[in-house]
């Protein structure tokens, strides 16, 4: 858009925003929820403003607030159960009555140590651990509490009451906030409870980001519109329906014109500090959330520290951590699981490799030279899910492939068997490499094992993926597996290897079992 339309009283509107012409001017229709600029007030400020945030925003946060009051007076219950046996006959001691006392207070307090830790706050909210981090701390502030008072003023408190009420209100306010956010998160993927977002940068960094918004619901930001140096526009963001609405000098009126909820820039050389930091000064009287994606995009968590250097908040970067005893603990519980499951599984194994021989003539294990940590080739086990002729078939498919350019896929692969359809849905045909993971040539979460065809195909930035073992889960099985072209399934592998922590894999393994009962994106 360009800055004499914005002048005029003209905007681009977004694709949500419905408008109808009445007597020569453009109004919102019914369903609208953005008016005129003409009609529109003047931008709230203070706690009018606060008071014109999302509606969902305010429900949800009433809903963990009444959440968490359940959780605490559960968890007092369960504590007067433990201690008491749940019988009213102690009410009448000293013990019962402090710890009658303490059930009454306990649900305002938890809520109060909720509030004060910001646990609250909807930017902690729906996604990332912070919120959990928060919740854990809150409780712990209560622990404390209740220990420093009983001491300081001599109260006499049923230390068994104690010991359970509290870890109980903690562990059900997790639970409690565990099922709200999967219930927020079912609906963003049916477009509700999300932030209108206009994005600001060159429209190939635009339309990545796009993608990748829509890829991962979780995150409730919809991207209506976008400013781009000189307001223009490209094929690609014509084909996700995003319209270009402005220059990037535009972006402050663009925003404070359709009344947008989050303003995202991407790293340019158009908007540098200075320009930011008006962009923000000029964002203050609107209800926008500024939000800056810098550079280092896939460097997340404890190795991005801000340190302040001469007034400037300079981002330090730590190395990624690829050996130490962190690694060894992996190695370990890598091998100890998998031997486990193995003991476990074993019937499973058995019913399955007597479905695949009864299904098509050939061995019920497929065996492939793969590659590994440091680039050293290994044999990966697999149940077979083809004919035994695949390979050859597949000189007459190579044109059909819907896989990602180094890898061959297609969604009905005439060369899969019956069974071996089913397996693949289910990942059910992966589970042999637990013999990878027992040996030590995989790990239970990494990266896609690569095919030495696709090692030596790589570039520099590829080959950091061998600096680990290979998964038999890991991001891309998470993120959309078959369904993922080239770039974004090599962003994430590195992605790992760039960020990894036993928090991050336990991540992984948690997601890894909705992926699999999905069944999205196998064949």
């Amino acid at each position: 858009m360009a800055a004499e339309e914005l002048a005029a009283g003209q905007v681009r509107v977004f694709p949500h925003q419905q408008r109808r012409v009445i007597d020569g001017s453009t109004a919102p229709t019914a369903t609208a929820p953005f008016l005129p600029v003409s009609r529109r007030r003047p931008a709230p400020t203070g706690a009018h403003r606060a008071s014109r945030r999302a509606v969902w925003q305010h429900e949800y946060v009433r809903t963990l607030v009444a959440s968490d009051a359940v959780a605490a007076v559960m968890g007092a219950l369960l504590g007067w159960a433990a201690r008491f046996g749940g019988s009213p006959l102690h009410l009448g001691t000293v013990s019962g009555a402090s710890v009658l006392w303490l059930m009454a207070l306990l649900p305002p307090i938890w809520v109060a140590a909720m509030g004060l830790m910001r646990a609250y706050e909807p930017r902690f909210l729906g996604v990332g651990s912070e919120e959990f981090q928060r919740v854990l701390t809150a409780g712990t502030t209560v622990v404390a509490l209740v220990g420093t008072l009983s001491w300081a003023f001599k109260l006499d408190l049923a230390r068994g009451f104690v010991v359970v009420a509290l870890p109980a209100a903690g562990l059900l306010t997790l639970a409690g906030r565990l099922v709200a956010r999967r219930y927020l998160h079912r609906r963003r993927a049916a477009g509700e409870c999300v932030q209108s977002t206009l994005v600001a940068g060159h429209p190939q960094a635009v339309a990545a980001l796009v993608r990748q918004v829509r890829r991962d619901t979780d995150h409730g930001l919809r991207i209506d519109g976008a400013c781009t140096p000189g307001g223009r526009s490209s094929a690609e963001l014509e084909a996700l329906g995003v319209p270009v609405c402005g220059t990037l000098d535009d972006v402050a009126a663009v925003a404070r014109r359709t009344d947008v909820d989050v303003v995202a820039t991407l790293t340019c050389p158009e908007l540098d500090g200075p320009v930011l930091r008006r962009l923000g000064w000029q964002l203050e009287d609107t209800r926008a959330d500024l939000v800056v994606a810098p550079a280092l995009t896939d460097v997340v968590g404890p190795r991005v520290v801000i340190r302040p250097v001469s007034g400037l908040p300079l981002l330090h970067v730590e190395r990624p951590e690829l050996r130490g005893l962190r690694h060894v603990g992996k190695a370990l519980l890598d091998r100890g699981s998998a031997a486990l499951a193995l003991l476990l599984l074993s019937p499973v194994f058995l019913l399955i490799a007597a479905m695949i021989r009864l299904d098509s003539k050939g061995p019920a294990f497929f065996l492939q030279t793969r590659v590994g940590r440091d680039g050293r080739e290994f044999t990966m086990v697999k149940f077979r899910s083809m004919v035994t002729d695949a390979e050859k078939l597949l000189i007459d498919l190579r044109e059909k492939s819907e896989g990602n350019g180094l890898l061959f896929k297609m969604k009905r692969d005439p060369r899969i068997t019956r069974v071996g359809g089913f397996l693949r849905r289910y990942s059910l045909d992966e589970l042999p490499q637990l013999f990878n993971v027992l040996t030590g040539s995989m790990s239970l979460v990494g990266p896609r094992p690569p095919l030495p065809k696709e090692v030596a195909e790589y570039g520099a930035d590829l080959h950091r993926r061998l600096l680990v073992k290979p998964g038999l889960t890991g991001l891309w099985q998470v993120s959309g597996r078959s369904d993922l072209d080239l770039d974004e399934s090599t962003r994430l592998d590195l992605q790992y290897v760039e960020n990894w922590s036993p928090a991050f894999d336990a991540m992984i393994l948690a997601k890894t079992v909705k992926a699999v009962l999905g069944g999205r994106g196998a064949y």
